[in-house]
């Protein structure tokens, strides 16, 4: 092996934990509900719908909880702490990239979801830039390993 093989992509560990902690707290969302949907910046319909029993917000906070926790395995796949996992080249590129708009296009999103405060915004826009740059740089530090 030589010493670039060894080297510990610390980029992509770092966004796996960080993708990891993204999905707990989606979880956390269905299991305490509402005060947790506000807090996390669901919106209030999203944390209505959770007060009146309605299944609609779990769910889609589980397709999302689910969704980040497999990007968290590709994080993982790439830094080589697990199996290699397929299409990775493209999934790590593509999950990069959506992070990075997320944290970018944030003021094309605000108006759907307009009860949340700029504070929000800012902190979840700021933690998407650099979740996805941590994709960015980790998937091209891995590339001719993947």
């Amino acid at each position: 092996m030589n010493a670039q093989t060894q080297t510990t992509n610390y980029f992509l560990l770092f966004a796996g934990v960080c993708t990891a902690i993204a999905a707990v707290a989606h979880i956390g969302c269905i299991i305490f509900g509402a005060p947790w949907y506000r807090f996390f910046g669901a919106g209030e319909e999203m944390a209505t719908m959770a007060e009146q029993g309605l299944i609609y917000p779990h769910i889609v906070t589980a397709v999302i909880a689910t969704i980040l926790l497999l990007w968290s395995c590709y994080a993982f796949s790439g830094a080589k702490r697990i199996r290699q996992l397929p299409l990775m080249k493209i999934a790590l590129c593509v999950i990069s990239a959506i992070f990075l708009i997320r944290g970018i296009g944030f003021v094309f999103i605000m108006p759907t979801i307009p009860d949340n405060s700029m504070t929000f915004w800012w902190v979840s826009s700021s933690i998407c830039l650099v979740i996805g740059g941590a994709y960015a740089f980790g998937t091209k530090k891995a590339w001719s390993q993947i």
